[in-house]
Formats: structure tokens, sequence, C-alpha cells
């Protein structure tokens, strides 16, 4: 067929912009979306000129920060449930490793995205190359190194063919609903200059499916006996159900058999907030409704979750003697954890044959109607809790429940880290796949900001609400100048309240002093111009005091098509109490503070007759 000269950088670009997907109606995308850019002396000249040339099939976006800009690439992938992803090229040294915490992100959320740091020399000519980290007892090591524990696949290209091979591999990766997660390609600089005369055949279209694979038979037999024995069934919807779009077989599975569904994080969205069988979150941040299903459940359906602690309240939470654990997940990594039965496939396709090998079965009626009244007595407690209210210092939820308001319909909201993401899974209501966006994985102080811009970049035709409390907002906020400068519009809320609010009533919970967190416990603080920093950056932004301001104030930023920055001061004690669940945060075995010993005492009762595994529960 012949062959085309090209450098690797050409190469690799050439052949990433020949990747196309699946769209959720069925058409033809391009695979990557783009290619986040921040060049240096390690990649201008071979990827740099590479994308310049591919600029109308793979579009560059400039960011401010390494970090950020693989956060918004990841950010995107999630908003588009993993059928499109984003490639992010940095320089070597500083530029590359500022890539590492969101390639842990990505790997913990199970999300894809490219990494293409620059490397040092492979030929080693000016060896050390600047920014080059020397290992004194291997010669092989760079900083990219740090890279291999967080990638799902990780290659150093020394050689321009070795391309031939590795991006087959890393897109097989990057395209796998099992083994889907961040891929770094190291490029070596001198490398990507380099000329190969590659095949034809390697720019040719070529079209990624979702893999749907089916339930082993076996294991789909013990699954449905299980499920007939159940007295007092429980489905757990993680973030699978809505990577595999098996969103509307969720709800025919709960509607046809009668079942409860309570949400992870990551599967908040796979019903609506008022579908007859959403009992609301599960575990140390869910609802009192559904822990109150999942103590008492006798067979659990987890179906695309991980079941890290914050989902099973550190292995405590389904605790009834006997109960059975089914695992539904295309990962059999996933499908073995805490001593279930594995059910490994595609959640759609497993909720389909699950659904049909379970005939008419339905849970029985005494288990349909207490979750009908647990659901009625939570709905009215969140309603009480995000009313409006007159507070000088309004809560979290006061302020969240305005945010919701006034997002409507077919809004996103984005959060990451802090106190938020609690109440917002307690409280938040949304209506629709992909309304709620929460890293929660990672807890990644610092994503919301770069987060809400990947998100609006995959969803344009929706509102996106960042809820960002002051300590994200200062760990991560550049990205305000980048939403500017493209064009994209973010409603940003910072939650103002004066320190690290969440970790400083965790503090006091284990009975350690206020210490460290506050402004008000840290000598020689000062209140922070929000309002006037992010206008600095270019955002129209106010600062408002109360809910009745706000709630204007988020009419204003709607009304606009510009970015909106509104910060308001909030009680930095006050939190939900109603719902949760017992987190393992160890507390010291000794302290000269009775609190800690108070603390302690508690912490023991709790763990006494705690399950080493899930078997044991």
């Amino acid at each position: 067929m012949g062959t085309v000269r090209l450098t690797m950088a050409q190469a690799l670009v050439r052949h990433l912009a020949a990747q196309w997907t699946e769209a959720e109606d069925g058409s033809r995308e391009r695979l990557f979306a783009g290619c986040w850019a921040i060049f240096g002396h390690g990649n201008v000249a071979g990827m740099g000129e590479a994308l310049y040339a591919h600029r109308e099939e793979l579009p560059t976006l400039r960011a401010h920060n390494e970090q950020a800009m693989a956060l918004a690439a990841v950010a995107y992938a999630k908003a588009k449930f993993r059928r499109r992803m984003m490639a992010v090229t940095t320089s070597i040294g500083p530029g590359a490793t500022n890539l590492v915490t969101a390639a842990a992100l990505a790997h913990v959320d199970r999300l894809p995205v490219l990494l293409l740091p620059g490397d040092v020399y492979a030929s080693r000519r000016p060896d050390p190359v600047l920014q080059q980290v020397e290992d004194f007892g291997d010669g092989t090591v760079s900083a990219n190194d740090c890279f291999r524990p967080v990638s799902r696949y990780f290659d150093r290209i020394t050689r321009p063919e070795q391309i031939l091979t590795a991006l087959p591999r890393a897109l097989s990766v990057l395209t796998d609903p099992a083994e889907c997660g961040p891929v770094t390609l190291a490029l070596c600089q001198d490398v990507q200059a380099e000329a190969y005369d590659y095949p034809a055949w390697f720019f040719e279209d070529q079209l990624h499916r979702i893999r749907r694979p089916g339930p082993d038979e076996a294991e789909l037999a013990q699954a449905v006996a299980a499920l007939r024995k159940a007295e007092r069934p429980l489905v757990i919807a993680g973030g699978g159900v809505l990577y595999s779009g098996a969103a509307k077989a969720l709800a025919g599975f709960a509607e046809r058999h009668g079942l409860p569904v309570a949400e992870t994080q990551a599967g908040k969205g796979s019903l609506a907030w008022n579908h007859r069988a959403n009992a609301g979150s599960i575990g140390v941040t869910g609802s009192s409704a559904a822990n109150a299903l999942a103590v008492d459940a006798d067979v659990v359906l987890a179906v695309g979750t991980r079941l890290q602690d914050f989902t099973t309240g550190s292995r405590a939470l389904f605790r009834k003697p006997g109960r059975t654990l089914i695992q539904l997940n295309a990962a059999v990594f996933d499908a073995g954890k805490h001593g279930a039965l594995p059910l490994v496939a595609d959640a759609r396709r497993g909720l389909d044959e699950l659904s049909e090998a379970l005939g008419s079965w339905t849970a029985p009626k005494p288990q349909s109607d207490r979750t009908k009244g647990l659901i009625a007595e939570w709905t009215a407690w969140v309603d009480r809790a995000t009313a409006a209210s007159n507070a000088p210092l309004p809560s979290d939820a006061q302020v969240l429940g305005a945010v919701n308001r006034a997002a409507g319909r077919g809004a996103v909201v984005v959060c990451a880290a802090g106190g938020l993401p609690g109440e917002l899974h307690k409280l938040w209501r949304t209506d629709a796949p992909g309304g709620y966006h929460l890293e929660y994985g990672y807890s990644c102080m610092g994503y919301e900001i770069a987060g809400g811009l990947g998100v609006k970049l995959a969803r344009p035709d929706r509102e996106v609400y960042v809820l960002v409390g002051d300590g994200s907002y200062m760990m991560m906020n550049s990205e305000i100048a980048t939403a500017v400068q493209q064009g994209v519009k973010l409603t940003i809320v910072v939650l103002d309240n004066r320190g690290f609010g969440c970790i400083n009533r965790l503090q006091n919970a284990t009975g350690g002093a206020s210490f460290n967190n506050l402004f008000r416990d840290i000598d020689g603080a000062q209140p922070i111009n929000f309002a006037g920093h992010a206008a600095s950056m270019g955002a129209a932004s106010e600062k408002v005091a109360g809910i009745a301001e706000l709630e204007g104030a988020l009419l204003r930023a709607k009304a606009t098509d510009q970015t909106s920055v509104i910060v308001i001061d909030t009680d930095p004690v006050v939190t939900t109490e109603a719902g949760g669940a017992w987190w393992d945060v160890a507390v010291p075995e000794v302290s000269d503070r009775d609190q800690v010993r108070r603390a302690r005492a508690s912490y023991e009762e709790q763990l006494a007759g705690h399950p080493v595994t899930g078997r044991d529960a």
C-alpha cells in the first residue's frame, strides 16, 4: 500500500486524527476532541509543529496550568461518558510531572486521557538535557517514570517506529470498558523530530465502539437464584451505569422488579431524583432512606461500582447477617471485591439479561412499601434543609439549594473535594444522566474550575455550575482565565468559610483541637478578595450577602453569556446531620486530651465486631 515519510510526532498526531467513535445518537465523531498543550523546549519543535499541521482535525487548546488542563481533559471524558476523550502534551520536567496528579485521578476514576509528556534525549547527545532528572544508579530513569503507577499503560518512545505498536495498545486501553484509564506515552524529544517511512494503513480511519460483554451463564444463574430468595433487596448504581449508557435499562429493571436503587457519587443521576425507585445517595454521605435499606438488605446488587469505603461505610454499612452481595461489573478486578458473587458483564447488557432471566419476579411488597415511606421522609427532609434562609452565614445546604433551584432542568453541577461533595451527594436534585458531575474517587482539590471547563466543552448546550470552596479555589483557579479566553461560560459559586472547614469539622470529630485549618486559628491569616481576583482574570464577579442576594446574582449570571463568579460567606461549622454512615478514620490510641480519649472510645465501639472481609458482614 506504500509508505508516508513523517516525523514521529507528525505520525502520532495524524494517527490520533484518524480515530473515530460512535456518538450517543449513532453518528460518528472524532474520538479525540482535541489536544491540550503547554509548549516548552521538550515538545514545541516536535509535537508543536505536528499539532499545528492538524489543527483543524485535532484542535489545540492552551491552558494556564498543566495539571488543570489534564483535569479538564479528564472531566471532558467523564462528561462524554467515556465515548470521547482528549490528549494532553507538555514539555519535559515540571510541565510533565504537573500531570501526575491528574493521571492518578483518572486512574482511580477509570477515565480515559492520553498523556504525551516530553522526555529526555534517547540519543543522549546533550545528556543531561535541561530539566533531566538523573538517577545515580539507573541511567534509564527519567522524571516520567513517576507516571508508571498511575497509568493503565505506560511506554517511553525511544525510536520513531515504536508508535506502530504503542499507539494501538494505548487506544485499546483508552476505549476498553474494563481497562479504561490514563495512558502515558513519554515522547523523547529528539525522537519526536526523527522521520520514518510509516505504512499508509496506519493513517486509515478507525471506528471504536463500546464493547458490551455479556454475563457468563453460570454467574448469571447464581445471581438470579440469590435475587429470587431476597426479602429486602437493594440495587446500588455506580458510574459504570452511566458509562455503559445503562440508565434506561436500570430504570426499567427497577420498575419491572420493584427494586429500590441507591446511587454512589459516580452513579448519581442514573435515575432522576424523583423516580419512584430512587432512594438517594448511599454510604458515608448517603440519605437516611438508602442507608436504612442498606442496613437491612439481604441481597445487594452493585452495578458498575468499585465499592470504595465511602460507599460501604468502611465495610460496615451492609451488615445484615448472611447478606449476599452481587457485583455486576465489566472489570473482573471489581466484580470479586468484598466476597461478592461476580457477574462480569457490561452494565446495560448485564441488567437486560438479568431482567430477562428473572422473568416476572418482583421484590416482596413490604419492601416496596417501606421504600416508598423512606423516600417520602427523606424528600421532605431535603426540602427543609435546602430551603431559603435569612441567616447571615448560610449553611452549605442552603447555598446549594438556591443554586439547584436557579439552575433548573438540564443543568450540570461540578464539584470535587471538601465538605461540598457530601452535601451535594445527599441533597442535590438532578433530572438526567450527566447532570451531577462530582470527582470524589480521588477527592482532588483544585479539580472544580478546570473540571467545569472540560464539562462545558463536552456539553456546550447545558448550563454548568461549579461549586467550589475557598480552599479549592486557592489551589487551582487559573482556568477562569482559560474559560474567558475560550469564550466558555461557567457559573462559579465560591463558598467562603475562611479556611478548610470540612477538615476542621473532622479534626474536631476525632477529638482534635481546631488547628491549622480555619483562618481564625492561624496567626497572620487575612481575608481574601475572591471577587476582585476573579475580575482580574476577566470574569464577571460579585460578592453577595445571604441567600436572597445569591438568588439575584444567579439570575444575572444565567442571563449572561460570560463566565461569572459569585462569592458568598458560609458557616464553617454547620453541616447536614441527617443521613450518613460511619467512616473509618483512625483516632490516636493514646493522648493527653480528654476529647481524643473520648473519641477513641467511640471509635473502638464502632470497630467492635467490624467485618474484616465482606463475607463476614
